[in-house]
């Protein structure tokens, strides 16, 4: 179970960053994917972690250099194994390991490596009674746990409701059309999760039930499509939700400008201001097509950093040829405050609310 802790937070959010250089604090915005089956102390993601401070990192088991060979999950004692070596580089010992862990076509724990890897999809969990639902994540939640990876980048809770919609529907990720319903299941999750001490991130913030393409490969207008019923979920999870994920569509009606995930509009102005929500932001993978083949790095982080996003995601896991360094990601950010294109104010915020979501591990 995770610790009850009972504190103010502001005072918690100060003592958290007294006294913590800039670089570190850039270093815990930064979830980084890595190529290694094991991390040693010589390694280059062991030496991001010790050298930067990296708050956190994603694993993938497809290997998009090598099919031959895993990217990071191999079996399960070799994951074991890779997890304690990475949280034994970190130096507060919470550094946040993260997969994507739905159940269905998106479960990185698959058979083949030794683990279950029979997790229902979402639109198979709902024909199930709720004591089943219950077992079934507590039983995700603690297979995760058991191999150390402290933070599942789910539930979805995209409303199903568009029937053309391949990236949600398509694959039964959600789990129905009523965001009541959504909510109370994605709620079943997070308790089950927590139940384990993983922490969750619901996705994808402000709706991708709606859409049509798909942002991994390139621009996702919503415009047309997108119903504003497709933000309660977020708003019934506000005070639940460990994190949230945002996505790269983009909504003419929130942001004539922007994409969701680099939108100030979006998270800073609706995330944060309208529904009240006050936790940590993680950006969906800010390799993704929607938003590489439209904006440059440097401009990517500014405008991810200026929206209110808290966790930059770089996977490192969709383009072989553009693999970003942890080392590349600090100096340009920190360049960003230096030239007065990031405040360090804002940089700061970020921080301590990654602190704080850090101390319910």
């Amino acid at each position: 179970m995770f610790k009850k802790y009972v504190v103010v937070l502001g005072v918690l959010s100060s003592v958290l960053s007294a006294g913590v250089s800039l670089e570190h604090k850039i270093g815990q915005m930064l979830m980084v994917g890595f190529h290694g089956t094991s991390s040693s102390k010589n390694s280059q993601i062991c030496r991001d972690i010790k050298t930067y401070n990296l708050g956190a990192v994603i694993l993938f088991d497809y290997n998009p250099v090598n099919k031959s060979k895993p990217k990071n999950i191999a079996n399960v004692k070799q994951l074991k194994n890779l997890t304690k070596q990475l949280q034994s580089c970190s130096k507060d010992g919470k550094l946040l390991i993260a997969v994507d862990q739905e159940g269905g076509r998106v479960q990185r724990l698959k058979s083949k490596y030794g683990f279950y890897g029979k997790f229902p999809k979402a639109s198979d969990v709902i024909k199930m009674d709720q004591s089943k639902i219950k077992a079934t994540y507590t039983k995700m939640s603690k297979e995760l746990k058991s191999v150390g990876i402290n933070y599942d980048l789910a539930p979805v809770v995209d409303l199903d409701i568009n029937m053309k919609n391949h990236v949600i529907h398509g694959l039964g990720r959600s789990f129905g059309k009523d965001p009541k319903i959504v909510a109370k299941y994605a709620s079943t999750f997070i308790d089950a999760m927590h139940h384990n001490g993983v922490l969750t991130s619901i996705k994808h913030f402000p709706g991708h039930g709606s859409s049509v393409g798909d942002t991994h490969k390139g621009f996702v207008d919503v415009t047309n499509l997108w119903k504003e019923v497709e933000l309660e979920p977020y708003r019934l999870l506000k005070d639940k939700a460990d994190t949230v994920m945002v996505a790269h569509v983009f909504n003419k009606k929130l942001d004539a400008k922007y994409p969701a995930s680099l939108s100030y509009k979006t998270i800073t102005k609706l995330l944060r201001w309208k529904l009240g929500y006050h936790g940590v932001v993680i950006t969906d993978d800010l390799q993704m097509g929607a938003i590489s083949k439209k904006y440059g790095l440097k401009n990517t982080l500014k405008l991810a950093i200026n929206a209110g996003d808290d966790i930059l995601l770089i996977g490192n896991q969709l383009d072989p040829r553009k693999v970003q360094s942890t080392k590349t990601l600090v100096d340009t950010i920190r360049t960003l405050v230096k030239n007065g294109e990031v405040k360090e104010e804002t940089i700061t915020k970020a921080y301590k609310r990654i602190q704080v979501l850090k101390q319910k591990l």
